[in-house]
């Protein structure tokens, strides 16, 4: 087939007009594909900040739960008397209580000046210090049951965090069996503890 000169023009305006049609098709394809891809990196870090949100979200109302329960824990130590300084005085009052209530014949007891106090096993105590106001006791006992009441009482009835480092025993009565202890209303046993109150302490405290 023959082309005339203007048949030839008039391709040319033709195949002109395709080629900007093609590449305007071509812009819009690639800018529709750069709008996907900059819209699913959008929506990805929009869900990696949702994420992160939520996640810190939890973990903030974990360390508020946490806070929470320390704090109640913390206030509980307070109001025992085991955080803060040493009350030697509610001691010797608690003490002499529980002189009145006889769970032993007669006692008596020594509280030492108070000193740095190292647990045993070693124990993280974070930001506060451990102080220990060791006491010795010497009790009249008519039977070993009476100890364990003592100590049940003392660590019942008195506030403070009161351990026992270690009681001996010694038999200093004569009464041998249960009729003969039932009537004796002396001291049967004579027992000396060592121990002492603990006491913590917040070392930014003023």
């Amino acid at each position: 087939m023959n082309y005339s000169k203007d048949d030839l023009l008039k391709l040319k305006w033709s195949l002109l007009t395709f080629l900007i049609s093609l590449a305007l098709s071509a812009s819009a394809i690639w800018i529709g594909s750069a709008y996907d891809a900059n819209s699913l990196k959008a929506r990805q870090s929009a869900q990696k900040q949702v994420v992160e949100a939520r996640t810190k979200l939890s973990s903030t109302q974990s360390d508020l739960d946490n806070m929470s329960t320390y704090a109640l824990e913390y206030t509980s130590l307070v109001n025992n008397k085991i955080v803060g300084d040493e009350t030697r005085l509610d001691w010797i009052e608690g003490l002499e209580k529980l002189r009145q209530q006889r769970h032993v014949l007669d006692f008596k007891y020594t509280i030492a000046p108070q000193k740095d106090f190292v647990p045993s096993p070693a124990l993280d105590t974070g930001n506060f210090s451990f102080s220990l106001s060791g006491a010795n006791l010497q009790l009249d006992l008519l039977h070993e049951g009476q100890l364990n009441e003592f100590f049940e009482a003392l660590r019942g009835d008195m506030k403070g965090w009161f351990i026992i480092d270690q009681c001996s025993l010694e038999r200093i009565g004569t009464a041998n069996t249960a009729e003969t202890l039932m009537n004796n209303t002396g001291p049967q046993l004579k027992a000396s503890c060592a121990g002492g109150w603990v006491t913590m302490k917040n070392r930014n405290a003023p």
